[in-house]
């Protein structure tokens, strides 16, 4: 019997290390030099710029009428809860609401097919304000997460755990939510005259 051969898998060229000797001295990579940090020096620190709206991380835009910015999941969730959004909407902020939906949603919704007409149907209802959007794609939380930064002025209605997440990082945002047949709402100043919890 011969010897057998092996096959070598992935074989690559080998490359010189550009700090090798071999390598000529105006080509090498150089040594990155250390700096000494001295005392004296006055530290920089970056600080997140908040909004001129927001006194004492309050949001002053907020104010009846309430504008609240729907998501797919949260009209979807309304109706197995059997709720009407814009009369629960004024139920939990004792106030006038206008439920506003974006272009974004609305695709988001039409894309969904015939399980969501009852959904679609609510959407065109002539109560909500229907938001343009100008971005390419439509991606929905993307779109609900850049229109919430720009414009402290909406309250986010969704039941989202992800949505939910990126939200609560944006300081002023109140997010609305389903739990118990009912409506509620986070982190809603006092002042506004939203319910306690």
């Amino acid at each position: 019997m011969g010897k057998q051969k092996t096959r070598k898998f992935a074989a690559m060229k080998r490359m010189i290390n550009l700090k090798d000797h071999r390598i000529k001295e105006k080509d090498r990579a150089k040594a990155k030099e250390k700096k000494k940090k001295d005392p004296s020096e006055l530290k920089e620190r970056e600080v997140t710029k908040y909004p001129s709206c927001l006194f004492f991380q309050y949001n002053t835009q907020l104010g009846p009428p309430y504008h609240v910015l729907v998501d797919t999941n949260f009209i979807n969730f309304s109706i197995k809860a059997k709720l009407d959004i814009v009369q629960s909407m004024m139920d939990c902020l004792y106030a006038k609401c206008i439920p506003c939906i974006t272009d974004c949603v609305m695709a988001e919704i039409e894309k969904l097919g015939m399980k969501y007409r009852v959904a679609l149907r609510i959407a065109k209802d002539p109560r909500f304000e229907r938001l343009p959007c100008t971005h390419k794609g439509t991606y929905a939380d993307d779109c609900l997460v850049q229109r919430v930064t720009q414009h402290k002025c909406y309250i986010l209605a969704t039941v989202d755990r992800d949505l939910k997440r990126r939200i609560r990082k944006i300081p002023g945002v109140p997010i609305m939510y389903i739990s118990n047949h009912r409506y509620n709402i986070e982190r809603m100043p006092d002042d506004y005259g939203a319910p306690r919890f």
